[in-house]
């Protein structure tokens, strides 16, 4: 089984998360790609987060449709502050994976602070890190022996981030076409920004 996770707080989760998900899926012929809701990630606050159980509803709206897509509650699960190692060990364990089996997709907006996670060095050890490029990405603010260790995808880049999307709202602009229909009428059902 090759397996990529995909992190991130998906608050709200958008085309963006979603075609470059399929993008890499079909690029990498991975077997799933595995939508991970962070329960509470180290760099926000609590009361900066939309309640996991919205951040979870409009993700299973945004993914149901594809056969390729599956969401892990792991985080949820786990409580506390979600750190990617322990996802990733996790993983590895729960399904047997070697650490060539098992991808975990970052965008390159993130790239830069993954030396300050927790056990950056032994993250890359224990899964192949596969980068999706963003625009305003600059290698030269990344230490050497991190570009050395991760994968750069090949994929459309997308201008699309969740927080253009909140602000949107509540500005009271539309974010049709930014998110999935269903999502779309979630946000406003809950009022949710």
């Amino acid at each position: 089984m090759k397996l990529c996770l995909f992190g991130g707080t998906f608050d709200p989760p958008h085309i963006g998360h979603l075609l470059i998900a399929q993008t890499i899926f079909e690029a990498e012929h991975f077997d799933q790609v595995v939508f991970i809701p962070a329960f509470q990630p180290p760099h926000k606050q609590a009361d900066q987060l939309t309640d996991v159980k919205h951040r979870l509803a409009m993700l299973e709206l945004a993914t149901v449709e594809n056969p390729h897509f599956r969401i892990s509650e792991a985080e949820i699960e786990r409580q506390g502050i979600s750190y990617s190692i322990d996802t990733v060990l996790d993983f590895k364990k729960r399904y047997s994976l070697a650490a060539n089996d098992l991808y975990f997709l970052i965008g390159s907006d993130t790239l830069p602070n993954v030396i300050n996670w927790k056990e950056p060095r032994k993250l890359i050890e224990e899964c192949r890190v596969i980068v999706a490029i963003r625009p305003g990405f600059r290698p030269s603010d990344i230490p050497s022996w991190l570009l050395k260790t991760v994968r750069f995808a090949n994929i459309p880049r997308f201008e699309i981030s969740s927080s253009v999307i909140r602000n949107r709202w509540r500005e009271d602009k539309t974010i049709r076409y930014m998110v999935t229909q269903s999502v779309w009428e979630y946000i406003n059902r809950h009022n949710l920004y």
